[in-house]
This record gives structure tokens, C-alpha cells and sequence, in this order.
């Protein structure tokens, strides 16, 4: 059963998210436009979920992409989606207001 939530949401990964973003990652919103605009993390980029296909040049010869949402299920699909497109880099950073604590 906690395989399908983590193929769903993307498990939490082992990773050091304050460093990679002390370190430059790609920070990116996959919310709607509408909520980031109520609200999002300094310096972040918002490409909502269901534009994420035709925005794949913004992620080319990005060493760290942390991508979040409003709770982490929308970045693991997001995360699931650029890697089918070829990218190894991806991190789904969960909520947006976990990734915020690092700003």
C-alpha cells in the first residue's frame, strides 16, 4: 500500500534541501497561477502542473530542480513527468511552505 502512495506522491527523499538551495537549485511552483499569486517562495519560478510540457526548455542545464506544490502530490507528478522527458535532477521538495522554511 505505501509503495502506491509513494508512486502517487513521490516518497520523501534523503536529501539536504536547505543546501541545494543555498547552492542555487531551481526552485519551481507547479501550483496554478492563482495561487502562487496568493502566495509563493522568494525566487521561485511558477510553472503550473498543466503547462509543465511545453516548458521543458526552462529546465535544460539546471543542476538542482526542487519542484513543490501545495502538499507534494502535484510535484511528484510533476517530478514524475520531467524525468520521463529526460531529467535526473529532479527533487519534489513537497509544500511549498517546507521549501519556504529554507528562504
Amino acid at each position: 500500500m505505501m509503495n502506491i502512495f509513494k508512486q502517487l506522491f513521490g516518497s520523501a527523499e534523503t536529501v539536504d534541501l536547505g543546501n541545494l538551495i543555498k547552492e542555487g537549485a531551481f526552485l519551481v511552483d507547479v501550483r496554478t497561477t492563482g495561487e502562487f499569486a496568493a502566495g509563493h517562495v522568494k525566487g521561485s519560478v511558477n510553472i503550473p502542473l498543466d503547462r509543465l510540457g511545453s516548458e521543458m526548455a526552462k529546465f535544460k542545464n539546471k543542476n538542482n530542480i526542487i519542484v513543490f506544490c501545495q502538499s507534494g502530490a502535484r510535484a511528484g507528478q510533476a517530478k514524475k513527468i520531467l524525468e520521463q522527458n529526460g531529467f535526473t535532477n529532479i527533487i519534489n521538495g513537497g509544500s511549498w511552505n517546507s521549501i519556504n522554511k529554507y528562504i
